[in-house]
This record gives C-alpha cells, structure tokens and sequence, in this order.
C-alpha cells in the first residue's frame, strides 16, 4: 500500500538494507516495530519492497519525530539485533520532501 502523504513539506527515512542468512525473530520484530512506530508522535507512513535488497520508506512531519523514533527503547533493541543478525548492509537516508504528486487511474 502506498501511504497517505500529507502536502509537503515533510520528511522521509529511506532505509536500505541486504538481509543476512539469519532469519530467526526478525518477522516478529518487523511487526513489534510496525505496531511501535504507528503510535509515534510525527509518524505519517511507511512503504516497503524487497527483493535482492530491502528498501523501507517511512514518512515524518519533522525531524525531532524521526530522532525521537531513533532513541525509542523498542526500535533500539532491534537495531541492536539487526547489526547483530538480520543484516550483512544497510544504508539510512533522510530526506527532507519537497514536492510530490500522485496518479490514480479512475477505473480500476
């Protein structure tokens, strides 16, 4: 699902990743962390693909929202775990949004 936007301008975390071999816990933790993050303050959104790499996008109204959801005890742990075990790279990007537009076809 591509997530509801606000007008710009507002923020977007661009997390890129390549998985490891390990897998264990990382379905749960990925949904512990979707539950987490929709209650933070400043949280607008999030879309995400993977095939031979990862990229999750997540949407904030500000900067402080996406440091506060850095520090946030859960999300720590599984940055932790991450390095850990589920991932051989990632990279982070934060982006501040600008502009964007949408299409939708009117027959679907």
């Amino acid at each position: 699902m591509i997530a509801p936007t606000p007008k710009p301008p507002y923020y977007a975390v661009i997390f890129t990743s390549i998985r490891s071999e390990m897998d264990e816990g990382y379905t749960e933790m990925a949904y512990q962390m979707m539950d987490s993050v929709a209650k933070m303050d400043g949280f607008l959104g999030v879309e995400s693909a993977r095939e031979e790499i990862g990229i999750t996008v997540s949407y904030w109204s500000d900067i402080e929202a996406i440091k506060a959801w850095k520090k946030e005890t859960k999300h720590k742990r599984a940055q932790k775990r991450g390095k850990e075990q589920w991932y051989d790279f990632y990279k982070v990007r934060i982006a501040k949004v600008e502009r964007d537009y949408e299409m939708e076809k009117e027959n679907k």
